[in-house]
């Protein structure tokens, strides 16, 4: 299917109005150790809409254009450059009148779906992904060197210069524009966003922390150390089986009291004060479906991780605010044996325990005081043994109206090893998981992905939504 797509037109869209802006967004702001952490990777999100409300293909191109035009002016560093600073050391988002001057603008692509609507829906719905199809219906980021841009049009940021809230933060933003007009941004009620991380995103021996993240993730500077190249990106797809889930409201609901149950006959009958928050037991759940689902490749004596990120913004001292724009989580890292998490009656619930506690520890008193051992830490764990969890229930895409209506289907289609967990609110109280794992690990976690009640795949709950 991946050859139904061609792209019709690559245009690139500037920020209006910038010379009137405040000297706070202007310049170069340096990135924190939290933003080097995700100097190689890459959001990508496909939205995809349909229905009656659809304006003709020229209005939604030129209501997109213009309304960027005017986000972009507010979020200055989505237009600006990633540029690395040789005589520091550092990486820096370059918004200076000279980098936005002479950029080109944020790639805005045009792209075809040579098949029919339902060809499109069932690309929408399909148990597994078409990663191919994904990937080249949204825009690549292109350089592999600093300076680079960091965002293209429809949707790729660069997740260096913005964490999950910060990208969704910005989408409400454009979609306002879109819907209500450019002005919706000078409202009253519009929190204006902030980018400057100097005093504010720190640790002990900050400097030290970010030139032993950077040679982790980065060691060649400029050069980019991609998370995989573009020759092995095929090889990738060919060897992970990417699934969305749906879970429902009542399904969740009785999730929660699963694990209830569960962790009474772990505590002699004593049940906790309050059920794990949505968040913890649908990962809960994942997690123990997963290391099921490895049974010939992870032994009952072996140690099982899961990392989960804490947003730590309102834990800081002072806190951020809800205007920050950059990345401000926290990896937070949980272990239990496997032949714990494979209990049918006791699993979950060890699961919600454990990430309960890392949450708790990894957050309390000071939230980056500890970061001098993240990187050694995160090191030392078998990667095959490593789930990683991004994203979160709390950003509803769906909610994402352009002035025609919600999407009817949202997908992260980042291509990323395996064993990678997103989240994403869903519609009526749902919550939409997406999975990549390697082919036969999915074949023995989907039967395993069970609560009280069936858990459709989502392309099902596309295809009554469209």
């Amino acid at each position: 299917m991946s050859s139904q797509v061609r792209v019709l037109n690559i245009s690139h869209v500037r920020p209006v109005q910038t010379a009137g802006l405040s000297q706070s967004r202007q310049g170069e702001h340096k990135l924190s150790f939290l933003d080097l952490s995700q100097m190689s990777k890459i959001i990508q999100r496909l939205f995809l809409f349909d229905g009656p409300d659809l304006p003709p293909f020229p209005s939604v191109v030129s209501a997109l254009q213009s309304s960027l035009a005017a986000t972009l002016a507010v979020y200055l560093p989505l237009a600006g450059v990633l540029s690395f600073r040789p005589d520091s050391g550092d990486v820096v988002i370059d918004l200076s009148p000279a980098a936005i001057s002479s950029s080109q603008g944020v790639k805005f692509v045009e792209a075809e779906f040579a098949g029919s609507a339902e060809a499109m829906r069932r690309l929408a719905r399909d148990d597994e992904h078409d990663t191919g199809a994904f990937v080249r219906l949204v825009p690549e980021l292109e350089a592999a060197r600093l300076p680079a841009p960091v965002l293209a049009v429809g949707v790729s940021i660069r997740h260096a210069v913005a964490d999950g809230h910060a990208v969704w933060q910005f989408l409400r933003a454009w979609s306002t524009a879109s819907r209500e007009g450019p002005g919706s941004l000078n409202e009253p009620g519009f929190v204006q966003p902030t980018f400057d991380r100097t005093g504010i995103i720190r640790c002990t021996r900050s400097a030290e922390v970010s030139r032993a993240v950077l040679s982790m993730v980065s060691p060649a500077l400029p050069l980019i150390e991609q998370l995989r190249s573009t020759s092995s990106e095929t090889e990738i797809m060919q060897q992970i089986s990417t699934r969305t889930f749906l879970l429902r409201a009542d399904e969740i609901r009785s999730l929660k009291q699963q694990i209830l149950r569960q962790s009474s006959a772990l505590n002699s009958g004593a049940a906790p004060s309050k059920p794990p928050s949505t968040y913890v037991a649908i990962v809960s759940l994942v997690w123990a479906s997963i290391a099921r689902a490895k049974l010939t490749t992870m032994l009952d004596a072996d140690d099982a991780y899961i990392v989960v990120t804490a947003d730590c913004s309102s834990r800081l001292r002072p806190p951020l605010g809800d205007g920050f724009f950059g990345n401000c989580v926290k990896p937070c890292v949980a272990r239990v044996r496997a032949g714990d998490l494979r209990g049918e009656a006791t699993g979950v619930a060890r699961a919600a325990a454990a990430i309960q506690h890392a949450i708790h520890v990894h957050l309390e008193g000071d939230p980056l005081s500890d970061a001098e051992r993240w990187v050694a830490a995160y090191g030392a764990i078998p990667k095959e043994r490593l789930v990683a969890v991004g994203s979160s229930n709390r950003f509803m895409a769906y909610e994402t109206d352009f002035g025609w209506g919600g999407p009817s289907h949202v997908e992260l289609v980042s291509v990323f090893p395996a064993q990678l967990v997103t989240l994403l609110g869903a519609r009526d109280g749902g919550v939409q998981v997406s999975v990549a794992l390697d082919r036969a690990t999915m074949d023995g976690f989907a039967p395993n992905l069970v609560v009280s009640a069936p858990i459709s795949a989502v392309g099902a709950a596309a295809a009554d939504a469209v």
